[in-house]
């Protein structure tokens, strides 16, 4: 049997595999830390190769750098041993859920999901600190003292002597954000699937920075925009402008596999242009616009010579837009080419008129002479086609790059409602324009790792309501402590954790509560509620002793020391096993007793574990019998030796395509 891993992917080693592949006469070999031969890259062989002249040294080039960088992509490189452990006291519904909340730094955390969520996420949206020049809570390795900075940003000589006259200004802060947001953004980019798309709500003071950090992460190429938001009507704060306006930067995985944006028809306009209602045929009481079939707008001398032709109205007179040339043949299809730009065309081709008057997309009104008949005198009828709404609706109307309808005042409302303390959350609404202009689908994934009041949870959770999808949220959030002088904190929450798990309970009973007013009881038939429910999971260290003793520390006795360290459940050992093993963590958990011991079924048998002790080969066999693709067991779990010998010849006989592993 294997060991399992129990850490994350080796970033760093993985790329240089990928390096290797490409360029195999760049790897080399050094001694590592431990004096033992290690395969490395030769960066002046992969240099040479990736320009015909060596970029180096002095030599100025295009790059945004910041002290520390090196570091932020270091950090986001580096693999963790950290495991999440499930609670579900705080959870809601954990047994069937498919949605996450997770506590803890999401530097951390992100990496951890980059093994079971890798290219699965279609959507993030993000809501970091807009960088005000106050320390933040993300601080990581990186939070330097001025003292510090002044010496890394190259701002001392050799003698520590000063270079220049004047601090700049919050630079120390731009440095500290920098190396918070990179690696973050960094890994994070991993998660999204080809087409996914990631939002970012920034404000003024960082904007400029996120963007180029953006532009290196996701690549240029693949920015859709940078778009702004009114967070607030009014106000008279500022010394030259009201900061009433916050960002929301938007880049894709891969732009190339991305659909264009559309969002949905709004109430207004629907209200206001949609008001003929079809009275035959096989659209009857749909909804429609009319829209007329001449435009005065079009230049009839750019490639519209066959689109002036007569129509026949119903009265049986001919109809034709304005101008001074008429057809020969005065009946209907009659056809003459413009001459100047003052003989006006219709929108379509003949071929196209037929085609839609046989769907019944035209229609006729009378008029006060727009249009003009066979003697060239105003007519009597206008002819308009079709735009039905339901076409309208599916297609969805491109947006404009100014977000004006969701500003912060909503969010208040919003939280008041549900009584709950929170102060600067962006609206539910914005999270839904967002999701819908990106094609969320109904079991799309969507993650906000810097979650706060878990607006986006609540949006998901509302979408799931109003269409009777599946979208799945996972919510990542650092437990930092209120301040004891706000509200929340006199509320009883002692952590933004707290707030944003209790907002998601109550949000998810106040929308099962409408739903079931709206459509009855949502549990008969077919039909399922939305999944208002959440998996708590938190971050913590390995499950796993250290066992990695010096010679002088180890004696006998350590070879039979439990490698688990004694606070740990089993339910621990299985969502370590899962993050392994790179299955989802909102996957189908069973609890079962087999021969009198306790063994774990994921995703109906995918996944099976025992870490009970004295296992026997009665229960390995009921095991093996169930085919598991794979299972897992504690090192000291086999009850006697004879079991161990036997354990791989059972698998063998009636299971041998099952992966066995031990932790």
């Amino acid at each position: 049997m294997e060991k399992l891993n129990m850490q994350t992917t080796n970033v760093v080693g993985e790329n240089i595999k990928r390096i290797g592949e490409m360029f195999p006469n760049c790897l080399t070999e050094r001694l590592n830390e431990d004096g033992k031969p290690e395969v490395a890259i030769d960066f002046d062989q992969l240099r040479q190769e990736l320009s015909k002249d060596i970029v180096e040294g002095p030599e100025e080039r295009y790059q945004f750098t910041w002290p520390d960088k090196r570091n932020a992509i270091r950090l986001a490189n580096a693999p963790t041993t950290d495991t999440l452990r499930p609670c579900r006291e705080e959870s809601v519904n954990f047994d069937n859920t498919q949605n996450l909340y997770i506590e803890g730094d999401n530097l951390q955390v992100l990496k951890l999901l980059r093994e079971n969520y890798l290219g699965k996420v279609k959507m993030i949206y993000i809501d970091p600190p807009y960088n005000t020049g106050n320390d933040f809570v993300y601080n990581d390795d990186f939070a330097q003292s001025a003292g510090d900075y002044i010496h890394n940003s190259g701002q001392e000589d050799e003698e520590g002597n000063r270079l220049v006259a004047n601090t700049e200004s919050n630079g120390r802060f731009h440095t500290d954000w920098l190396n918070m947001i990179y690696p973050r953004l960094k890994v994070a980019k991993d998660l999204l699937n080809e087409d996914g798309v990631i939002f970012i709500s920034i404000g003024e003071d960082e904007l400029e920075n996120l963007t180029k950090i953006t532009d290196e992460l996701f690549g240029a190429a693949n920015r859709i925009g940078i778009v702004p938001r009114v967070m607030k009507s009014g106000g008279g704060k500022g010394q030259f402008f009201s900061p009433n306006i916050d960002y929301v930067v938007i880049y894709g995985r891969k732009l190339t596999e991305k659909s264009s944006f559309k969002e949905p028809i709004s109430e207004d306009i629907i209200k206001r242009l949609y008001t003929s209602i079809e009275t035959s045929g096989s659209r009857k009481g749909e909804k429609y616009r009319p829209f007329g079939l001449y435009q005065s707008s079009l230049d009839p001398l750019r490639g519209c010579s066959n689109q002036r032709f007569f129509i026949e109205a119903p009265d049986g007179s001919l109809l034709l837009p304005p101008g001074n040339v008429i057809p020969s043949e005065k009946k209907d299809g009659g056809m003459v080419v413009p001459k100047t730009s003052d003989d006006k065309v219709w929108r379509w081709t003949r071929e196209r008129y037929i085609l839609e008057k046989e769907k019944g997309n035209i229609e006729f009104k009378k008029s006060d002479g727009v249009l003009i008949d066979a003697d060239g005198k105003p007519a009597k009828w206008n002819v308009y086609t079709k735009i039905w709404l339901s076409d309208r609706q599916e297609e969805g109307m491109t947006p404009v790059n100014f977000i004006t309808k969701y500003e912060n005042r909503h969010s208040a409302k919003e939280l008041k409602a549900l009584e709950i303390p929170f102060d600067f959350a962006k609206p539910i609404g914005l999270i839904s324009y967002l999701a819908q202009l990106c094609f969320v689908g109904s079991n799309d994934i969507v993650l906000d790792f810097f979650s706060g009041s878990a607006t986006t949870a609540h949006a998901v959770m509302q979408l799931n309501a109003e269409d009777g999808g599946n979208r799945k949220f996972i919510m990542v959030q650092l437990p930092e402590a209120t301040d004891e002088k706000s509200e929340a904190y006199k509320a009883g929450y002692k952590n933004i954790c707290e707030i944003g798990k209790e907002r998601i309970r109550r949000a998810g009973k106040k929308i099962l509560e409408e739903q079931k007013a709206k459509q009855g009881d949502l549990f008969s038939g077919d039909q399922k509620p939305p999944d208002v429910g959440f998996r708590v999971l938190k971050l913590d260290s390995s499950n796993m002793n250290d066992v990695y003793y010096t010679p002088e520390e180890f004696n006998e006795q350590m070879l039979f020391e439990n490698n688990i360290k004694g606070d740990r459940t089993e339910e621990d050992l299985l969502f370590q096993t899962m993050i392994d093993l790179g299955i989802e963590l909102s996957a189908k958990i069973e609890k079962r007793s087999i021969a009198g011991k306790t063994v774990w079924s994921v995703s109906d048998g995918y996944l099976m574990a025992c870490f009970d002790e004295e296992v026997n080969e009665t229960t390995i066999t009921e095991i093996a019998k169930q085919h598991p693709y794979y299972f897992v067991m504690r090192d000291s779990s086999l009850a006697n030796d004879q079991v161990a010998d036997n354990f791989e010849q059972i698998f063998e006989h009636y299971s041998k395509d099952t992966i066995r592993k031990i932790l």
